[in-house]
């Protein structure tokens, strides 16, 4: 986002001082500069032999499993032990701009938002509930020749911090809002949490149709079946025909397949960003293959016609200060520019 030095940008929230007296303390966190690292042959070699099981997982699809099992991510983990930076594929030059999305995660407690993002990573469901601990994510792909990068930002820990929710809110690409089908509140909070995103992202980018802020809804705990208190029926008639609503059950991986193509399709990436859609390799061997690639023009490397997908391990929330300058536009020329509050 550009701005000219003239404009002024007005963040209409309370809080917004103590949340940046909090980054500066002993909990701010720091933006991890990435690099990429020394590739051995090892790495490539396993990237192509993991592309054989690209069949097996096409199969898997065409008898109609629901999810994959994270055992794949699982078996790559020991691989990446000896990683010591985190991986930023648009620092490093390997991608476009527009092939690099972040999408923000909210809901109420307890409705399912960390199974879900369990669930995309390639992960196992997690039947004990725990708050949120972790809340930053990031999937690397390489798809048709071409890398993109996914960060998912659940939210979940800003609840009663309005000023970095909307500090949050303010920059994402595309909004996954997920209630809980046996708890109405937490649909009422969604439905409230719609209106807040689409007033803030319309103002900021200007937008004259709000309809245009790419949010997909999920109603999340089908498999409770009689515990159930919102209906499809009410959600349609409240969120409009219109909307991208998807219901969904992240313990049993129903619905989850056409809400991941949708947050795909809102994105502008590809449907094989869906967790179906492509294998999972270490990120050793995604770096071997983007490297690889790159270095060698006009080369054919084995494999790359599979699409694949790692999880990078060390990936951690820019600070609260540099998303609050990317979301001002800030440049050396701005440093007079001053974030009033109303």
């Amino acid at each position: 986002m550009e701005m000219n030095a003239t404009d002024k940008f007005y963040l209409s929230v309370d809080g917004i001082p103590e949340t940046f007296k909090s980054c500066n303390g002993h909990h701010q966190l720091r933006i991890t500069r990435p690099v990429m690292q020394n590739i051995t042959h090892s790495p490539m070699h396993q990237h192509r032999s993991s592309s054989s099981s690209k069949v097996s997982n096409i199969s898997k699809e065409k008898r109609g499993v629901a999810c994959r099992s994270s055992s794949t991510g699982s078996r790559h983990s020991s691989s990446d032990r000896h990683l010591t930076r985190s991986v930023d594929l648009l620092e490093l030059g390997l991608t476009k701009p527009k092939n690099c999305q972040r999408i923000v995660v909210l809901g109420a407690p307890k409705v399912g938002k960390t199974n879900i993002l369990q669930r995309f990573l390639g992960r196992d469901f997690e039947e004990r509930y725990e708050p949120t601990a972790e809340d930053f994510h990031r999937k690397l792909y390489h798809i048709g020749g071409e890398a993109y990068q996914v960060d998912l930002l659940d939210a979940a820990r800003e609840r009663n911090f309005p000023a970095k929710r909307r500090l949050s809110i303010l920059t994402g690409d595309i909004f996954l809002l997920v209630f809980s089908v046996d708890n109405k509140e937490s649909f009422k909070e969604v439905c409230e949490l719609r209106d807040d995103i689409r007033a803030a992202k319309t103002k900021l980018m200007k937008l004259k149709d709000t309809s245009r802020v790419p949010i997909v809804i999920c109603g999340n705990k089908v498999d409770l079946g009689a515990q159930r208190v919102v209906s499809r029926l009410e959600a349609r008639e409240i969120l409009g025909e219109d909307a991208a609503f998807f219901e969904t059950s992240a313990k049993e991986c129903t619905g989850l397949e056409g809400m991941f193509r949708a947050l795909a399709a809102l994105s502008g990436l590809p449907d094989q960003t869906s967790p179906l859609q492509h294998q999972t390799i270490s990120l050793l061997a995604y770096q071997a293959l983007c490297t690889g690639q790159r270095g060698r023009r006009g080369s054919r490397t084995p494999g790359l016609g599979a699409p694949c997908a790692a999880v990078d391990p060390l990936a951690r929330r820019p600070s609260f200060t540099s998303d609050l300058q990317m979301v001002l536009g800030s440049s050396t020329k701005h440093k007079s520019e001053k974030c009033q509050i109303q």
